[in-house]
């Protein structure tokens, strides 16, 4: 094989290396491509899942607003069952001192 034969033969698997990578990429192409009806769907899936979003934020908003006031509530509560219980415990003193004074004035009687 000659000087000529050898330029000829490599510039032909060279141009076959080309087509074939060409056509590979072609093939790639055509059966990774988006249509414009995916691209739409993609939109409308994009668009609902910012509405989702948007609403999961607002009801996060809510729930920490309402769990203040729960918990605001709860205090309060709380405060007031600690004066009832007082109130209660200086009640039961109240009547353990006047069922002691009702006793010792019926025994004097």
């Amino acid at each position: 094989m000659n000087r000529t034969e050898f330029i000829v033969v490599t510039a032909v698997i060279l141009f076959v290396a080309f087509a074939l990578g060409w056509f590979a990429n072609w093939l790639v192409y055509r059966f990774t491509r988006v249509t414009r009806a995916e691209i739409g769907e993609l939109d409308r899936m994009a668009q609902a899942l910012h509405d989702a979003e948007e609403t999961r934020d607002e009801a996060l908003i809510q729930m920490e607003e309402q769990e203040a006031k729960l918990n605001a509530r709860n205090q309060q509560l709380e405060a007031e069952l600690r004066t009832a219980m007082e109130g209660l415990r200086e009640a039961r003193s109240e009547t353990e001192e006047l069922r002691d004074w009702i006793d010792k004035h019926q025994k004097k009687a």
